[in-house]
């Protein structure tokens, strides 16, 4: 039994207990790091309250993970033999991967990384490999606690030396409604005062299958579909939606990191800056190392200054066109190929330099204009979670039955049209965002802005 000798008080779970060795991985550099990067990057600027950082929620996500697999633990003693479950040992090191999952993250690192895609995603092995070597604090602990392999194994288990660990190991910590989820939409959901919550309950419904190590959800009861089981999965994939509509993705977080991923990519550029710097700052040891820059380039010189003038005063860009991916489906693969990625900086330039142009002749003055081309995978991966059906044979995803189930299958049609390509200009005049929308229409000849006074989209736009 693993013997918990500490106590971390939290605003979400209440009492964390710990255990010492999960107190030293705790006290490494590289986690205390996370202390001062927000879970919600540029969110405080919208919602003020979320000032949460990777830290508590990584604590939460070890506590959560204990509770799934107490819950498991259950139902295998009580339940017979096709059921399996989780030993000391197993949650002795599914914990510890658990307080270091998200050890790689950087700040507004979601945004870097996956929208703007200036960088390779945090979750890489080579990330995790390179911050839990004998290079580093945590490495060479994880090293003296023997389980570092089994560590990198959970995280990474597509590169693990020695093979993948059981599903339901990976499951708990990276899988689909996992305990890292169900953290971040209890914690997201408080410090943003957002009633968007989901049912504890859920953390129960979860059993793991023996025969093949997979955690799964069981939606069954003596024959039946137990509708109260799928009402609660439903309600977390729900809450999932909604937070990335009103939060994750809302407008002007967007535009405060765009701000910052904008100020980041000259400095990549000029080659004062790179990933291993980014690697080890925290949100604020991020923009003071943008601040204390030189960069010899005048242009990018300028428009580093801009940027963080304007993110230390929150003068936000405004929204001169939004090209949502329902009304312009059949321009999505082109925007995406021309202006999407580190390698399309050059396009998005003489888009933004033509748009520039036609904002400054309109304001007689100079005015920065920023193309926002996200990643185009905003699907819903928590469906895939894995559930027992009444009536049919062995574990499938949930996606599987969204032909029985309406809510998700709306669910999936909103998660695919959620996405939007931007246009933002540093300016709070209507006449220049106006003269921005009007030039839109040569420099992305085709697309339906929603912004633009009298243009009509088709009907069906998110559910």
């Amino acid at each position: 039994m693993l013997r918990f000798d500490h106590v971390i008080r939290d605003p979400v779970h209440r009492d964390i207990p710990l255990t010492t060795e999960e107190l030293r991985v705790l006290d490494t550099a590289e986690i205390q790091r996370l202390r001062s990067v927000r879970q919600l990057g540029a969110a405080h600027l919208v919602y003020p309250g979320a000032q949460h950082t990777r830290f508590e929620h990584s604590v939460g996500t070890a506590h959560l993970a204990l509770r799934m697999a107490e819950s498991a633990n259950g139902v295998r003693d009580t339940r017979g033999a096709s059921f399996g479950g989780y030993d000391p040992q197993e949650i002795r090191v599914i914990r510890i991967a658990a307080l270091v999952h998200d050890c790689t993250h950087l700040p507004f690192g979601h945004n870097i990384e996956d929208q703007v895609g200036l960088l390779p995603r945090h979750d890489l092995p080579e990330r995790f490999a390179g911050l839990m070597n004998d290079g580093t604090e945590l490495g060479r602990v994880l090293r003296d606690l023997g389980i570092r392999e089994e560590v990198l194994a959970i995280l990474s288990p597509e590169v693990a030396p020695g093979g993948p660990p059981p599903a339901h190991w990976t499951a708990l910590v990276s899988g689909t409604i996992d305990a890292d989820m169900l953290d971040y939409l209890a914690r997201d959901a408080h410090f943003t005062g957002l009633r968007l919550d989901y049912d504890p309950r859920v953390l129960r419904m979860f059993r793991v299958d023996r025969r093949a190590q997979q955690l799964f959800a069981d939606l069954g009861s003596r024959g039946y579909l137990k509708e109260s089981v799928l009402s609660e999965i439903i309600r977390c994939l729900e809450a999932r939606y909604y937070f990335s509509e009103r939060v994750y993705n809302h407008h002007a977080k967007i535009a405060a990191e765009l701000l910052v991923a904008k100020a980041v990519e000259a400095a990549f550029e000029e080659g004062a800056l790179d990933l291993e710097g980014i690697q080890r700052s925290t949100d604020a040891g991020l923009l003071d190392t943008l601040e204390n820059l030189s960069l010899k380039d005048a242009e990018r010189r300028a428009l580093l200054s801009t940027c963080l003038a304007a993110l230390r005063s929150r003068q936000l860009p405004k929204r001169a066109a939004v090209f949502p991916v329902y009304a312009n489906e059949d321009l999505q693969a082109d925007l995406l190929e021309k202006y999407h990625g580190a390698d399309r900086s050059a396009e998005r330039r003489v888009a933004e330099a033509a748009l520039s142009e036609a904002a400054s002749r309109a304001a007689g003055k100079e005015v920065p204009v920023f193309v926002y081309c996200p990643a185009p995978a905003m699907q819903l991966k928590q469906a895939k979670v894995l559930v027992q059906w009444p009536g049919e044979e062995g574990l499938a995803p949930l996606s599987q039955f969204s032909d029985r189930v309406p809510r998700l299958a709306d669910l999936e049609q909103s998660y695919k049209r959620m996405w939007k390509f931007f246009v933002f200009a540093l300016t709070n005049s209507p006449l220049v965002l106006e003269a921005v929308a009007e030039a839109c229409a040569d420099v992305f000849p085709g697309a339906v802005n929603l912004l633009r006074q009298g243009s009509r989209a088709p009907a069906q736009g998110p559910a």
